[in-house]
């Protein structure tokens, strides 16, 4: 899938939770999304966690 069929598919998603669920709803499953997007990336191999986790505490730059 491109970058462009990824980003409508999850704005169609999105848009459907805002209408079913309300605003809360529509947080509820930007949160879930944002979390389903990190774990993919950590699977796949594209996110360096301890480089990550580094950078966070400070020890090195990201």
């Amino acid at each position: 899938m491109t970058p462009t069929t990824t980003g409508a598919l999850v704005g169609a998603l999105l848009a459907l939770a805002a209408l079913m669920f309300g605003f809360w709803g529509f947080l509820l499953m930007a949160l879930f999304a944002g979390i389903g997007a990190l774990i993919g990336r950590i699977a796949s191999g594209k996110l360096d966690v301890r480089g990550l986790a580094d950078a966070f505490t400070g020890r090195r730059t990201s």
